[in-house]
């Protein structure tokens, strides 16, 4: 699931439109996935190729040389068959997609110059797909005067959107609250935009 350029335009007004009121920013995030786990492709199927020797020798009259091609062509149709699946994220433990998620939310906040606003009023919105990982990222100036649940309802308001299959709706939610949040504390006060409005897919 990702959007569509409409969707994307969509999202990009609700931020505009949100940002109207306050000296905050938003910008959201999506990602197909924070990593591309190509380390755990090429660790299965080595230690795959590494077992594979045992039931041969026992089953088989085939010599040592057979045997090491046997193990060559094995590691080298399996990485080929992990590595280029849209599942090897799932080869990766669960604790490690998140970690790899919470680095690429993190990433992605200095990397959309959020940090650099003098009021430290920015606010990402995230999502990586492969993962099934949301996060607001909200910088210290605003989160200094936000309990983490207000946040957290907007997570939920996307999650909810994103399992009925409307994930730019999801977006518009999320961006409407944290407009409001923002607005609340970080009024409009005719400053300059800073960052650009719109939607990141990458």
């Amino acid at each position: 699931m990702t959007l569509s350029i409409e969707e994307q335009r969509r999202v990009d007004a609700a931020i505009k439109t949100a940002e109207l009121r306050t000296d905050g920013e938003i910008v959201c995030v999506i990602a197909r996935s924070s990593s591309d786990y190509l380390t755990y492709a090429v660790a299965w199927s080595a230690l795959i190729a590494l077992a594979s020797p045992w039931p041969l020798i026992a089953a088989t009259q085939l010599t040592v040389q057979q045997i090491l091609l046997v193990q060559v062509f094995a590691f080298a149709a399996l990485y080929l068959a992990l590595s280029s699946s849209g599942l090897r994220h799932r080869l990766a433990p669960r604790r490690v997609r998140r970690a790899e998620a919470h680095r690429a939310a993190m990433e992605q906040f200095m990397i959309r110059g959020m940090a650099k606003k003098q009021n430290r009023a920015g606010v990402l919105i995230f999502v990586s797909l492969a993962e099934h990982y949301v996060r607001i990222v909200a910088d210290d100036g605003i989160a200094a005067k936000v309990d983490q649940s207000v946040w957290r309802g907007a997570v939920d308001t996307l999650l909810f959107h994103i399992r009925n299959g409307d994930m730019a709706s999801g977006f518009i939610s999320a961006v409407e609250q944290c407009g409001g949040v923002l607005a609340q504390h970080f009024p409009a006060s005719g400053a300059a935009d800073e960052l650009p409005d719109k939607i990141y897919v990458i």
